[in-house]
């Protein structure tokens, strides 16, 4: 299973993205399954409402996987190890972490450095 993160959520659903079109021919290429999160539903959501977008097509499409108490306990575990590295991380970008590891999926993100902390995240 490949988890899309936000930032490629937008490329894809922007159709005038280059970048949207390269990802959704890479993903046709896996034959994996494609899912979001709900944090990243919550992101896409905030980002519609805010910026007066339209709604986007499809989003009702992917499935959207929950945020669960074992995630909460592992991606805590995973914030506190980063902050004692030295090297802090957006709390959602653990929670989203948190959820892809316990799953053991992939996940698809352009923003590499965010997640790069995390050793056992399978990032494409």
């Amino acid at each position: 299973m490949i988890i899309l993160d936000t930032d490629v959520l937008i490329e894809i659903f922007d159709k005038s993205s280059v970048k949207g079109d390269f990802v959704i021919s890479k993903l046709e290429e896996t034959g994996e399954d494609i899912a979001i999160t709900s944090l990243n539903l919550h992101e896409i959501l905030y980002g519609i409402k805010k910026y007066g977008k339209k709604k986007v097509k499809n989003l009702d499409q992917l499935e959207t996987i929950a945020f669960t108490d074992e995630d909460a306990r592992l991606s805590s575990q995973l914030e506190l190890d980063c902050e004692r590295k030295g090297k802090p991380i957006f709390r959602i970008d653990s929670m989203i972490a948190g959820i892809v590891i316990n799953r053991k999926a992939k996940l698809y993100t352009f923003k590499k450095k965010n997640f790069e902390s995390f050793d056992s995240l399978q990032l494409i």
